[in-house]
């Protein structure tokens, strides 16, 4: 009986481990494995785009992308305004992937927990098309020569996948 006991105990542990394991493997994997492209030219999507990003971001980044003033000096709690996403900020510094995730799970999931900053994830408030046409409609807002630039440094981020 006392070795049974021990044996369902073991087998248990070993099991609330794998699936601790399991969840931070899932959880991290399909952070690794998004392959997202944003479509500036996509008509529709951008017009969806522009509805949603209205509604969910325009109150921080502002109806035209330009972001709160003095967006690169920390407020006195440590965070940062909300920097514009028109060409004058560093939205397009970023690969498509690297916005989808940030706006999906918020900058925290890059920056660590103790990262100080307002923005939240929207993981359970925008579904992944929605994100895309958020991010497909900024782009769009882009000068050519920035969105080319962006295109080559999605590029080598996914050669470097």
């Amino acid at each position: 009986m006392k070795k049974r006991m021990v044996f369902v105990l073991a087998v248990a542990s070993v099991t609330a481990g794998l699936l601790v394991a399991g969840t931070t493997l899932l959880v991290h994997g399909s952070k690794a494995a998004v392959d997202v492209e944003l479509r500036p030219d996509d008509v529709a999507l951008v017009a969806a785009g522009q509805v949603i990003y209205m509604q969910q971001c325009a109150l921080c980044h502002g109806v035209r992308l330009q972001g709160e003033p003095d967006w690169t000096q920390r407020h006195p709690d440590g965070k940062l305004p909300a920097p514009p996403h028109d060409a004058s900020g560093h939205t397009w510094h970023h690969s498509d992937r690297d916005l989808f995730l940030i706006t999906k799970f918020g900058p925290k999931a890059f920056a660590g927990d103790d990262y100080p900053t307002d923005m939240p994830g929207y993981e359970d408030k925008l579904s992944d098309r929605d994100i895309v046409a958020v991010l497909s409609f900024i782009k769009s807002h882009w000068p050519a020569d920035v969105r080319s630039r962006h295109d080559r440094m999605n590029a080598e981020a996914r050669k470097a996948r």
